[in-house]
């Protein structure tokens, strides 16, 4: 269900091109209904640096492709940083042509300075007043999250996919809601495009992964189907194992998980108390008349298994980890399920917001917590 009156995806783009400013929303039931202000980085000047400043209140942050980032030597504040935040990069200035680099003025100057065809290293200086941000690779394809919408509207636009955004503040300095969202947009009479039309847009004419081998196994749990996706941003591999028949009006147990060391491999029973194990999800979905599991095939980083010891150890709290559980490459996992033929979906997960899953086609009805026997 809608919760904002919103623009197609061709009256947004067309905004864009002109230069125009956009309000663009997370406008899902169940995602944390977030909103920005963006206009495309080659048409950005003061006016927008100050508009998004004094009125949306937010951080004035740039985004970028990777490939811009590494053109620029822009390398992650944070190394090994969780997919649920955006990936900051240090912050930089123009290294000729500014004053202090605080003004409305000047970052529009370094963001200029940054998106220039043939800008290179020796253009900026950091640390900076502009905040870049890398965009994933395959954008809401991949990570379903506001930066990556932004720019997505824009290299769809025909202009290179640059993008300056804002969160929009509420007066009390808040995150503001769906009704301030709303009366932001009018206020200034700014279309209001949605996430998750963008991510329905993109599928109708796309996708990042492919089916490349499909066949039936024997578990201990007895006989799965079982399909590799190869994904065709960063050219991974993703198995997918499910059984029964997959009806998209009918609730189907999911899981989609990211390998764990000592979680699912060890088995330890502390973190499979918190969070679904392999072994777990597979047993419960033998039990159920159908159900999806998906391993990502993405590799654990040593910080994440250094986290997971110790907390098997007991040697930190688990809000203080970096475990991460089946929101890593939710756009990634979506586009199985759909592929698989999955709608409807009871979630073999703790309670989490999901950005833009109705871009997918896909509805979250239910959570389930681990079962410990």
């Amino acid at each position: 269900m809608k919760s904002f009156s919103h623009s197609s995806v061709e009256d947004i783009m067309s905004d864009i091109r002109q230069g125009r400013m956009i309000v663009l929303v997370d406008d899902d039931e169940n995602s944390a209904r977030e909103g920005i202000v963006m206009v495309a980085a080659e048409h950005c000047d003061a006016f927008h640096v100050n508009f998004m400043a004094r009125q949306a209140r937010g951080l004035v942050c740039l985004a970028l492709t990777r490939d811009r980032c590494e053109q620029l030597e822009l390398t992650s504040m944070v190394i090994g940083g969780s997919d649920k935040k955006p990936n900051f990069t240090t912050s930089i200035e123009a290294a000729r042509g500014i004053d202090t680099g605080i003004s409305a003025a000047d970052r529009a100057h370094t963001i200029q300075t940054a998106v220039a065809s043939f800008a290179s290293p020796a253009d900026i200086v950091q640390p900076g007043h502009v905040f870049p941000l890398m965009v994933a690779s395959g954008g809401v394809l991949m990570r379903a999250g506001l930066t990556e919408a932004a720019s997505d509207y824009i290299g769809l636009s025909g202009l290179p996919p640059a993008a300056v955004i804002s969160d929009i503040l509420s007066s009390k300095g808040e995150l503001a809601d769906k009704s301030e969202l709303s009366e932001f947009a009018n206020k200034h009479q700014l279309k209001i495009g949605s996430m998750a039309d963008l991510i329905n847009f993109r599928l109708r004419n796309e996708h990042t992964i492919k089916r490349i081998r499909t066949g039936k196994i024997e578990t201990f749990f007895g006989d799965f189907n079982l399909s590799v996706y190869k994904d065709n941003v960063t050219g991974g591999n993703h198995v997918a194992l499910w059984r029964g028949e997959i009806l998209a009006e009918v609730a189907t147990p999911v899981r989609v998980q990211v390998r764990s060391t000592v979680r699912d491999l060890i088995n330890c029973r502390s973190l499979s108390s918190r969070s679904w194990s392999f072994t777990q999800s597979l047993k419960y979905i033998s039990k159920s008349s159908s159900g999806v599991i998906i391993l990502v095939g993405a590799q654990e980083s040593e910080q994440q298994l250094l986290s997971n010891v110790d907390l098997s150890l007991g040697l930190s709290d688990f809000k203080d980890s970096t475990h991460t559980d089946s929101s890593k490459n939710i756009g990634l996992g979506a586009q199985i399920l759909r592929d698989l033929g999955v709608g409807k979906i009871r979630l073999l997960s703790a309670p989490i917001k999901y950005n833009a899953l109705s871009g997918f086609d896909l509805e979250v009805v239910d959570f389930l917590s681990p079962i410990i026997e």
